[in-house]
């Protein structure tokens, strides 16, 4: 479901991307070109900030928020989901975020008041709050990742997670051709 929110703002949706028909899109969202958002997705911009502006949620190109995924935002911040990215089923961001281009994060995980740099993957069950994850790290599953937390431990992404990663986001613009290309069947 595309719906505005209750400033009027009305999500922009790429002619090329699908939107499965139970997700909620609201407010403040501009979906690029080839995404595929699952069932069960709710993106959701629709809360203000103390001068009464939003921030939008975009979604880069070739990416994918998988089943049951939430966007939201606190005050209005902005959330950026850079390209060819995915976002595992189940996982939550709640911004103000940003995760840059090339990223994987697996189901269940939780990112709030974050950045997280291009290349890397975070893995299953993990929450990142309150810092910045640079390019090309590889948070482990069940990773609780904070402001205090030393990242010199940290490993870089092996080529293994990385080409998991592209392998899940080339399977979700296969998906995303499939389902546009069937929508109007009954």
């Amino acid at each position: 479901m595309i719906r505005k929110n209750p400033t009027g703002h009305l999500p922009q949706v790429a002619e090329s991307a699908f939107v499965d028909p139970t997700a909620i899109l609201c407010g403040k969202v501009v979906v690029g070109e080839h995404v595929f958002i699952g069932p069960y997705a709710v993106i959701r911009a629709d809360e203000l900030d103390a001068q009464g502006e939003l921030e939008p949620i975009i979604i880069g190109d070739n990416s994918n928020i998988q089943d049951g995924v939430v966007i939201h935002s606190k005050s209005g911040a902005r959330v950026e989901i850079g390209e060819n990215t995915s976002i595992a089923h189940r996982s939550i961001i709640h911004g103000p975020c940003k995760v840059g281009s090339h990223v994987f994060i697996g189901f269940n995980t939780v990112l709030f008041n974050c950045s997280v740099g291009a290349g890397s993957v975070i893995r299953h069950n993990s929450v990142v709050e309150d810092c910045h994850i640079p390019e090309s790290f590889y948070v482990p599953s069940t990773s609780n990742i904070h402001s205090e937390t030393d990242l010199e431990g940290i490993e870089s992404v092996t080529a293994d997670a990385s080409s998991f990663s592209e392998d899940v986001a080339q399977t979700n613009v296969g998906l995303v051709q499939g389902y546009k290309r069937i929508q109007n069947e009954l």
